[in-house]
């Protein structure tokens, strides 16, 4: 009899156990119903792809208005709902080419992600971020994907001149959760007027927009009050990210699943900040981050 009743005791705090569990997971999973793809790692943040297969569409310049066409990238699968988007802006001369590594990388992550072409290759920065607004419009009301993307998740990046054009999005439109200008180009040094989470990265070897008056003024003229940080490249050029790049990719996502997806898994990978290292000149911040 006794046993009997201790087997029973046992039994019913596994089950008020597994019940609490249960509770517990899904009352995570309300608290932040944007969280998608398993708990990050190290080694998942810096690998190729993450665990969302990715599909990918080409958009005519012929069939928009606003911005020159590009690719979108998307997880296949619907199975998780919908996802938090990014448009990606080239640099001057450039194409979507030259950015095209962002766009898989990012979408297997667990994002719809647009490079873009924009209307000429010489367009300025005010230009850039008018045309990465509107290809999130475009993304978010006309293309074939718009089904799949949660549109008040959305973020932009650029290089160069598309990294300034980022910085001028961000500006133009307060609702954007993220901004990751890469190496950006501007006449414009101030911007105190952004109010979305901004990753400036620069590179220590940039002579066309060299940090010191380019990313560390973008950076340090933002509000106090921002969620934002600058990563400084070591070894590194302007044309860095124009090129498959772990330590990019390993801080972008990051920022993109902190602040897009409200996802504090990746808080541990940006607080405390990132150490200087082989990769990384320097890294400045302010944690924990607010929002």
């Amino acid at each position: 009899m006794r046993t009997r009743m201790i087997r029973t005791g046992l039994a019913t705090l596994l089950a008020l156990g597994g019940l609490a569990t249960s509770q517990a997971v899904t009352a995570q999973a309300a608290d932040n119903p944007y969280e998608r793809g398993p708990a990050p790692t190290v080694s998942s943040i810096e690998a190729l792809r993450g665990s969302y297969s990715v599909s990918q569409t080409t958009v005519s310049s012929l069939s928009v208005s606003g911005f020159g066409g590009g690719t979108i990238y998307y997880p296949s699968s619907t199975a998780d709902g919908t996802f938090g988007a990014i448009a990606i802006s080239p640099g001057f001369t450039a194409y979507q080419s030259s950015i095209a590594w962002l766009g898989p990388r990012l979408a297997s992550q667990g994002f719809v992600v647009f490079t873009i072409d924009t209307n000429t290759t010489v367009d300025q920065p005010d230009s850039r971020g008018r045309q990465l607004l509107s290809a999130l419009d475009y993304l978010t009301q006309q293309s074939s994907v718009r089904s799949r993307i949660d549109t008040s998740r959305l973020g932009v990046m650029g290089h160069s001149m598309g990294g300034g054009g980022t910085l001028e999005a961000a500006k133009s439109r307060p609702s954007l959760q993220a901004a990751i200008p890469l190496t950006g180009w501007n006449t414009d040094k101030t911007w105190p007027e952004v109010k979305t989470p901004t990753l400036v990265v620069g590179a220590d070897g940039d002579t066309i927009a060299p940090v010191a008056t380019h990313s560390e003024p973008f950076y340090g003229s933002l509000p106090s009050s921002l969620d934002k940080a600058y990563l400084e490249l070591r070894g590194a050029t302007h044309f860095t990210p124009n090129s498959s790049n772990t330590t990019i990719a390993k801080y972008s996502i990051s920022w993109l699943k902190r602040f897009i997806d409200n996802d504090t898994r990746y808080e541990q990978f940006l607080c405390p900040l990132p150490s200087a290292s082989l990769t990384i000149a320097e890294y400045r911040g302010n944690c924990p981050h607010t929002s």
